[in-house]
């Protein structure tokens, strides 16, 4: 059994879920489409018509990254408005939504409350108290490269129930193993229940080769 990256930028990457670029064509293996806040602003017609249908693909497992981020210079209300829809086409379709949230946890709960389907908050690495509410919700959590250095939040892992958990590369040049190994030792687990118990979290995707 493999290491799955739960969210990925590599798209020849097969075991995980590769994160679809904007207006991209599909790839031959699984991912989530979606539009990031930082795309949000004179978003067209045709924009989101790629959106859902791309998300029709049978290799599509999720909605997403979609989100709100404090940081860039886009306003809110567009990043609201492309996010709401992205929740939407979610419940439609009956996929999960993969969150990207920067300094805006409240407003994303906020809007998420609307949501029918899982939801995943990615590449985690904020304080205790904001990962506490966000699993008052019955979210899920990714976390990544950070869980590698950060005292903090390895502490946050180690009591953060594991059915509740996947694990990721983002972006990062890193080898994942190392991620599955520090988070199996805060856990006192063995390697291969932790990988067992992240892929029988994945039922959420409804992923053929998986369930």
């Amino acid at each position: 059994m493999e290491f799955f990256d739960f969210h990925h930028h590599q798209p020849e990457k097969k075991n995980g879920i590769y994160n679809l670029n904007f207006l991209e064509t599909t790839t031959e293996n699984y991912f989530s489409a979606g539009i990031h806040p930082n795309k949000s602003e004179n978003i067209s017609e045709e924009n989101l018509l790629w959106l859902e249908e791309i998300a029709q693909h049978k290799n599509c497992v999720a909605i997403g990254e979609c989100g709100l981020d404090g940081l860039i210079n886009i306003p809110r209300e567009n990043q609201e408005k492309i996010f709401k829809f992205q929740i939407n086409l979610a419940n439609k379709i009956r996929k999960p939504l993969i969150i990207h949230c920067v300094r805006r946890y409240s407003q994303v709960v906020s809007l998420l409350k609307n949501a029918e389907v899982p939801v995943i908050f990615h590449g985690y690495n904020r304080k205790k108290s904001i990962g506490e509410e966000l699993l008052k919700q019955e979210f899920y959590l990714s976390f990544g490269k950070s869980v590698l250095h950060d005292v903090n939040l390895q502490q946050f892992v180690e009591d953060f129930p594991l059915e509740k958990t996947f694990l990721e590369t983002d972006s990062a040049d890193f080898n994942l193993e190392m991620l599955y190994l520090k988070v199996a030792k805060l856990k006192n687990l063995l390697l291969q229940d932790l990988k067992n118990q992240i892929y029988q979290n994945l039922k959420i995707f409804n992923i053929p080769d998986i369930l």
